[in-house]
């Protein structure tokens, strides 16, 4: 649980130290998105490939190597002193990442044989995962009000060595039954497909559309092909494309990616909106975050007991509804808005989302045959990733685009980049300037915030109806969740003692 917590936290760890980054570093528009968005890219891109090489060295022996590289890189952001550097170090920060992600899971499978036992360790797995995303932005928040940024990525020192020091007395070793080489051309190509998406999309987004982004994603969607292609000739695949092929098996995949795309992609702009826009201190605004996730706490057990009497797809739908009406209601959101009317929108769709992606993650391990399960956790854990960096650089870039149009005719140009520029422009302003300034920038901001939670609300909608027409299917009788076995085919779904 331990390297788990801390990879998922640095997803989401610099949501409050972007401001204090900015006037430090600099950077631009496009170089604060990639300091955010590319950890997650490049986590969500080598995940599959060192779930294979865990596989084949052992999985104990790359979860130290990934913790070692983990905690170097972290000392080397904590010091960066240039936008380029951190965006580098970050890049350096998802490959230690990859290393920890699926060895973690593939350990846990490995040391839990009973199946209840195994379920339930599973579900601890996906609570400390989606706990540390909500985690490293109050962790940020604390930090920041005693230390300066770097200070974010030092704390991930002290547990790493634990994890270095306590690994080999406390976690045995595993290797695969897989034979044959480590394919390193297919290592490349899931990384050089992930990147150029991204990469046109934000550009898209941001700039409108022009032939160069379009290019970048057709270049990534053609390697992407080409990735499966040789997936498809290999006696031993990365990505087992079968398993994906099963209808409960990607759905609930897809319905996993979507579920992360607005819970990682929107948290930056409400921690920015606390911050910078309501102008509280670190620490205050990752107190207040924390209120959306008691509604966690209420629609987390109410969704099990809805799934245990009806299909479970029915009640992923709700919560993707929910979490549409959830961002539908931030739409309404101004610079003067109450808190209170704030923290109700963001408590609707994070209980949503809450309530389908647990529901996704049971689905999809229940649909894999058990001797399948290494690959399809892989699966799992990428689409996770790959989603929360979607997100953030899908409505990140949406939120750019309309500050941008919000602030176009002001001056200095950092002002018109970022509201952190306009935050560090506005000191250097006479009173009356700086004011007017703030109040433009903060307007531009909020409206970009309307617009992101507008294309989220669309987003859950797709997922829901998409949710169910895919993935209705006849529920498990009470002997066959005590029994551990599935229907036919696959088209499984699993007991419910794992909802958290």
């Amino acid at each position: 649980m331990l390297p788990l917590l801390l990879v998922s936290m640095d997803v989401s760890v610099l949501y409050f130290a972007i401001p204090f980054i900015g006037r430090d570093l600099a950077p631009s528009a496009t170089q604060q998105l990639w300091i955010l968005d590319v950890y997650g890219f490049v986590l969500a891109g080598l995940l599959i490939t060192m779930g294979a090489l865990g596989d084949r060295i052992g999985r104990r022996k790359l979860l130290l190597l990934g913790a070692a590289a983990f905690g170097a890189a972290s000392v080397a952001a904590a010091y960066a002193r240039t936008p380029e550097m951190l965006i580098t170090v970050r890049a350096l920060l998802g490959i230690g990442g990859a290393t920890l992600m699926p060895s973690t899971l593939a350990l846990i499978r490995n040391l839990f044989r009973d199946a209840g036992q195994r379920a339930k360790a599973i579900t601890a797995w996906t609570a400390v995962m989606t706990a540390g995303i909500s985690l490293g932005p109050v962790l940020s928040g604390v930090l920041l009000e005693h230390f300066w940024w770097g200070s974010v990525f030092l704390i991930n020192l002290p547990a790493m060595l634990l994890l270095l020091v306590l690994a080999p007395f406390l976690l045995p070793e595993f290797k695969g039954s897989a034979a044959g080489p480590f394919d390193v051309p297919s290592a490349v190509l899931s990384l050089a497909a992930v990147l150029p998406v991204i990469h046109g999309i934000k550009e898209l987004a941001k700039n409108g559309a022009q032939l160069t982004p379009f290019l970048s994603i057709a270049a990534g969607l053609a390697v992407g092909a080409f990735f499966v292609r040789r997936q498809r000739t290999l006696a031993h695949p990365m990505v087992d494309l079968a398993l994906l092929r099963r209808r409960m098996f990607g759905g609930a995949v897809l319905a996993n990616v979507v579920a992360m795309f607005g819970t990682v992609g929107f948290a930056v702009f409400f921690t920015q909106y606390l911050q910078s826009v309501r102008g509280m201190s670190p620490l205050t605004s990752a107190l207040w975050s924390l209120v959306p996730s008691a509604a966690v706490l209420v629609l987390a057990p109410a969704g099990a007991a809805l799934a245990a009497r009806t299909d479970r797809a029915y009640v992923m739908t709700g919560g993707f509804v929910l979490a549409a009406t959830g961002f539908l209601w931030l739409t309404g959101v101004r610079t003067d808005s109450p808190l209170w009317y704030v923290l109700t929108g963001c408590s609707l769709y994070v209980g949503g989302i809450v309530v389908a992606m647990t529901l996704a993650n049971e689905m999809a391990l229940g649909a894999a045959p058990p001797e399948q399960a290494g690959s399809a956790a892989a699966v799992v854990e990428s689409g996770t990733e790959f989603g929360g960096a979607l997100g953030m650089a899908v409505l990140g870039s949406i939120g750019a685009a309309v500050y941008t149009r919000g602030m176009a005719g002001t001056e200095p140009a950092a002002v018109r980049e970022t509201l952190g520029g306009a935050l560090a422009t506005a000191p250097q302003l006479p009173p009356h300037r700086a004011e007017s300034l703030l109040a433009t920038a903060r307007d531009a901001f909020t409206g970009g915030l309307n617009w992101a939670a507008l294309g989220s609300a669309v987003v859950m909608l797709t997922a829901a109806a998409l949710v169910c027409t895919l993935l209705r299917t006849r529920r498990t009788t009470p002997s066959e969740v005590r029994r551990g076995s599935e229907p036919a085919g696959g088209e499984a779904t699993v007991g419910t003692a794992g909802v958290v």
